[in-house]
């Protein structure tokens, strides 16, 4: 995969909380996300997942050739650890916005495989 637009997950992410109302925010551009979200600490804010889509099937536009045209949604997934609460949000997004969304993305990536290592260790000490 060379661009995020291009992964296919095998299993989608329910934009919606079978237990609650009104845990999904939706932004008009990726600058809008970022000044609500950016911020956010990474244990509290635990993203889980990300989903960019386009095309029709999926509820986007076609990609018109022209980078700068918002075509796309990015569906990003939270964990709330602290009070187990899942949230989500869906932010309208060109293909120029990609290298902002990798920069948002890789740090919490590199986080979520931390949460992990111990059980590297804990894999090779296993009988």
């Amino acid at each position: 995969m060379s661009h995020l637009w291009e992964a296919k997950h095998a299993y989608y992410c329910n934009e919606g909380n079978h237990y609650a109302n009104g845990c999904g925010s939706d932004y008009k551009r990726w600058s809008d996300f970022l000044d609500e979200e950016a911020d956010m600490d990474m244990d509290y804010n635990l993203v889980f997942r990300w989903d960019w889509v386009e095309g029709e099937d999926e509820g986007a536009e076609p990609f018109d050739g022209d980078v700068n045209y918002r075509n796309g949604i990015l569906k990003v997934f939270f964990m709330g650890q602290r009070k187990g609460a899942y949230r989500w949000a869906t932010v309208q997004v060109c293909r120029a916005d990609e290298h902002a969304v990798r920069a948002f993305l890789e740090p919490r990536y590199r986080y979520l495989m931390r949460l992990w290592a111990p059980f590297e260790t804990i894999a090779q000490e296993a009988p």
